[in-house]
């Protein structure tokens, strides 16, 4: 006889009797509408265009932005420290949430694009201290101010109060999200097994 693999219960976060809750199919939907709008190409080319060229003219890529973002964001951690902290490809690597070898190749760029200055580091030689040249600097001002610009337009019919919450309800749903990633891989072996043993049913 066959294992009965359907759930013992209701899926955590559904509603009544394992009904879904229509706001978490609600929050999935616009999360993968705003993954696809913060992610569109004309997005890019304005932050491109906003922040010119790199030192030598070189044009700015998309990596440079985020690693700009993530060593200038580190650098205002590590300063606030006591004793002060290091911002290193090792803590690059774990912001964005890649392997140190492709987190060492895009610092890499970035420094080859005068944005990312590296400095021995004094506690540790085999270490590189990272942080951000003057160009670096002026880059993630305006990057910033763009990101802001663009929200304010988009929030413009908002109030005060709703611009407060919401922010602190992204916080926290954020904080919480990067705790307890999902784990893509796991997660699409199940969706596949499920769907095999579970018959079609209307939506």
């Amino acid at each position: 006889m066959a294992a009965d693999t359907s759930p013992a219960g209701p899926v955590p976060g559904d509603g009544p009797a394992g009904l879904p809750d229509q706001a978490l199919a609600d929050i999935s939907l616009a999360l993968f509408h705003l993954r696809r709008v913060w992610g569109k190409p004309d997005l890019v080319k304005r932050i491109r265009a906003q922040t010119s060229a790199g030192p030598g003219g070189r044009p700015l890529q998309l990596s440079n932005l985020m690693v700009v973002h993530v060593v200038g964001g580190l650098s205002l951690e590590c300063a606030n420290r006591e004793p002060a902290g290091e911002v290193t490809v090792g803590a690059v690597a774990e912001r964005l949430e890649i392997d140190p070898s492709t987190a060492s190749r895009l610092v890499g760029h970035a420094i080859d694009a005068g944005l990312v200055s590296r400095r021995p580091s004094p506690l540790d030689a085999r270490r590189a201290n990272l942080g951000l040249t003057e160009a670096g600097l002026r880059v993630k001002q305006v990057a910033d101010r763009f990101r802001r610009a663009y929200l304010a337009e988009l929030m413009s019919d908002w109030t005060r109060e709703e611009r407060t919450v919401f922010a602190e309800l992204l916080t926290r749903f954020t904080n919480r999200a990067a705790h307890s990633p999902m784990d893509h891989d796991v997660n699409v072996d199940k969706i596949f097994q499920e769907a095999r043993a579970d018959p079609p049913t209307d939506t």
